[in-house]
C-alpha cells in the first residue's frame, strides 16, 4: 500500500532482536512421559555447551580487538585534547561514534549476560549522560546551520575542511546519510538533497560500503519530489526498483510519480527525457529573508564599516568614580547610535576559570521569555546551555557584580543574576531584543523591576572562527575577544525600547564560546540615568559612562560644535 499524501515517509531500517524462550510445563512431576523427555534432553547439553564455548572464544577475541582499538583511539585523543571538540566535524563524529560504538559493545557483552557489567560501566560514567539519538540529530542540525550561515560547501565539509582548516576526521557515506536523515526528519528537504548526493558519491568509492544505496535512493527521491524535481524523483525510484524488485514501496512509487507528472501535463514518452537542473530553493525560516540574509552576512563579516564611521570612534580611560582614579577601566567605543562600548581586559583569566567551574554543574538548556505568559521556555532559535550564579555563590561573582556598577554607573541591586552560557555545535541565538516590547506586557512581571535598561556581555573565550554578536538593524558586528565585555543600552531615555538594539549570537564555526551576561533593569536607575528632556537626549550616552566626547562626534546636539 503506497500512501499518496504529503506525509509519506520511507520506513526506517531498524535492528530487530528475537529471543527464543523455551517454556516448560510447571507440573513436570505429574507425567512420567514428560520426565522421560527431560532426561533425554540431558544428552544434548555437552554439544550445546561446546558450541557456546566456541562462540564465547570468538566473542572474547572481538572484545580484545575492541580494547586495542580504544587504546589507540584514546592515545590519539590525548594528543589532540580539546581541539577535537572545537571543530564541529570532530564533535559530530564523536557523538555518533559514542552512540554506535556503545551499541557494538553492548551487542558483544550482552551475549554473555553481562548486563551487570554494563550497568557498572554506566554507573562509573561520572554522572555524564551518554549521547542519544536526539543528541546526534541536534549535532547534525547544528552542522547544517553552520553550513548555511558560513556558506560551506557540502563536499569540503564532508572532507573535514572548514575555511582551509582541516579537521582530524572526514565523513564516510554513512555519516553523510545520517546528516541527511536528520534533516529529513525535520522536513528539511533542502539539505537532504546535497547530503544524500554526497553520501551516494562516497558510497561508490567505499569497499566495504558503510551505507545502503537503496536507502539513499529512497530518501533522495522523496526529497527531490518535495523540492519540485518530479522527473528526478521518478528516475531515482526506478533505479531503486531495478536494484530491488521486491522493495515494498518502489514499484508503487514509480506509478505515483508517473501519475503526478501526467497531472502536470507531461506525456509518458517525455517523463524520462530532458531532465532539468535540480531545483533546490532554501525554505523560509522564522526570520524575514532580508533579516536572515543580513544576519548571516554579518556573521561572515561581509558588511563593511565606512571609514567615516571608524574615524569617529575612540578609546579612553574611565576615571569618573573614586576607585577608578587608581584603577581606571579601559573603554573602547565600537559604535554610536545606538552606543556600544567594549570594556577591555575587564575580567581576568582566573575569574573566568572560577565562573566556568561554578557554572558547569548547573548548565541546562537555555530558555527565552514567552511573550504571552512571561514564563521561561526553550526555543529552537536559541541553542545553548546556561546557568545562573548569585553573588553569594562565590566571592568572584560578587566582585564581578560590584565591578559592573563601576563599569556602567548603573544600580545592580535590581539586575538579574549573572547568566553564563556555553554554545555547542551550531549553537546560536537568532535576532531578538533583550528588552520587552510594548505588547509583551507580562514580561519580567515576576521580577517587579521594570524593563531591561541595558546589557553587559562578558566574553570568556575567543573562538577561532565565528561566534560574533551582530546587530541586524544597524548592521554591525562585534567578534568575541576574551577578557572583554560588550555594553549597550536597550531603552531610550524616555523609557521606550530602542529597536536598533535587535541583535543575535552567531554560531561558532571553529572553537569554543563561553559568555556571561548581566541584564540590568530600569527600577533603581532614577538618579543613575534620569529621563531626558528632549526626544534626542537618548543619544547623549558617552557622558553616562564617564567618557570625554569629542566635539566632532556625529549628531550629538548636547555638544554643539564651535563656530
Amino acid at each position: 500500500c503506497i500512501s499518496r499524501t504529503m506525509n509519506w515517509r520511507p520506513l526506517r531500517a531498524t535492528l530487530a532482536f528475537a529471543a527464543l524462550l523455551a517454556v516448560a510445563s510447571a507440573d513436570l512431576f505429574t507425567s512420567i512421559a514428560d520426565m522421560q523427555l527431560l532426561m533425554d534432553s540431558e544428552k544434548y547439553i555437552p554439544t550445546v555447551l561446546d558450541k557456546y564455548i566456541k562462540q564465547e572464544q570468538q566473542r572474547l577475541k572481538e572484545l580484545r580487538d575492541l580494547v586495542t582499538d580504544y587504546n589507540v583511539r584514546n592515545e590519539k585523543q590525548m594528543e589532540n585534547g580539546i581541539k577535537d571538540l572545537t571543530n564541529p566535524i570532530n564533535a559530530f563524529l564523536m557523538i555518533k561514534r559514542k552512540i554506535f560504538d556503545w551499541r557494538d559493545i553492548e551487542h558483544h557483552m550482552k551475549a554473555n549476560g553481562a548486563e551487570g557489567f554494563l550497568q557498572r560501566i554506566s554507573d562509573a560514567n561520572y554522572g555524564i549522560r551518554s549521547p542519544t539519538e536526539e543528541d546526534l540529530t541536534g549535532a547534525a542540525i547544528g552542522l547544517l546551520r553552520l553550513q548555511d550561515t558560513y556558506r560551506l560547501d557540502t563536499k569540503q565539509l564532508a572532507d573535514g575542511l572548514i575555511y582551509n582548516v582541516q579537521s582530524n576526521y572526514t565523513f564516510n557515506a554513512f555519516d553523510c546519510f545520517e546528516i541527511a536523515r536528520a534533516a529529513y526528519n525535520q522536513e528539511d528537504y533542502y539539505h537532504v538533497i546535497p547530503w544524500m548526493e554526497e553520501a551516494m558519491a562516497r558510497l561508490e568509492k567505499e569497499d566495504p560500503p558503510t551505507a545502503n544505496l537503496n536507502d539513499i535512493l529512497e530518501y533522495l527521491a522523496f526529497a527531490m519530489y518535495k523540492q519540485g524535481n518530479l522527473k528526478r524523483a521518478l528516475k531515482l525510484t526506478e533505479e531503486l526498483f531495478r536494484n530491488d524488485p521486491t522493495h515494498p514501496r518502489a514499484k508503487g512509487n514509480v506509478k505515483w510519480y508517473e501519475d503526478l507528472l501526467e497531472q502536470e501535463g507531461v506525456r509518458k514518452s517525455e517523463m524520462r527525457k530532458n531532465l532539468p537542473r535540480v531545483s533546490n530553493e532554501r525554505p523560509q525560516s522564522g526570520l524575514e529573508n532580508s533579516e536572515r540574509n543580513m544576519y548571516e552576512a554579518l556573521c561572515r563579516n561581509e558588511v563593511p564599516v565606512s571609514p567615516k564611521q571608524l574615524s569617529a570612534l575612540y578609546c579612553y580611560y574611565k576615571r569618573d568614580r573614586p576607585f577608578l582614579i587608581l584603577a581606571p577601566v579601559k573603554v573602547e567605543i565600537v559604535r554610536y547610535k545606538p552606543l556600544a562600548v567594549l570594556f577591555r581586559d575587564i575580567i581576568s583569566d582566573a575569574e573566568i576559570e572560577t565562573i566556568q567551574e561554578l557554572a558547569t554543574p548547573k548548565l541546562a538548556r537555555a530558555t527565552v521569555q514567552d511573550s504571552e505568559t512571561g514564563k521561561l521556555v526553550t526555543a529552537t532559535y536559541r541553542i545553548s546551555k546556561s546557568a545562573w550564579l548569585k553573588g553569594y555563590d562565590h566571592p568572584v561573582v560578587e566582585r564581578v557584580n560590584q565591578r559592573l556598577d563601576l563599569m556602567t554607573n548603573l544600580e545592580m541591586e535590581t539586575a538579574e543574576e549573572l547568566q553564563i552560557a556555553n554554545y555547542g555545535i551550531g549553537g546560536h541565538y537568532d535576532p531578538h531584543f533583550d528588552h520587552a516590547r510594548k505588547e509583551e506586557v507580562k514580561a519580567f512581571a515576576d521580577l517587579g523591576t521594570g524593563n531591561r535598561i541595558a546589557t553587559v556581555l562578558f566574553y570568556m573565550s575567543q573562538p577561532q572562527i565565528g561566534g560574533g554578536t551582530v546587530f541586524t538593524d544597524v548592521k554591525s558586528t562585534v567578534f568575541p575577544t576574551k577578557n572583554d565585555a560588550l555594553f549597550w543600552y536597550n531603552l531610550l531615555r524616555n523609557g521606550e525600547g530602542d529597536a536598533r538594539t535587535r541583535h543575535a549570537a552567531c554560531p561558532v564555526l571553529v572553537g569554543i564560546k563561553w559568555v556571561s551576561n548581566k541584564w540590568i533593569h530600569e527600577i533603581g536607575q532614577e538618579f543613575r540615568r534620569p529621563c531626558g528632556l528632549t526626544m534626542h537626549d537618548h543619544e547623549r550616552y558617552v557622558g553616562d559612562l564617564g567618557g570625554p566626547l569629542p566635539r566632532d562626534a556625529p549628531n550629538f546636539s548636547a555638544y554643539p560644535k564651535k563656530k
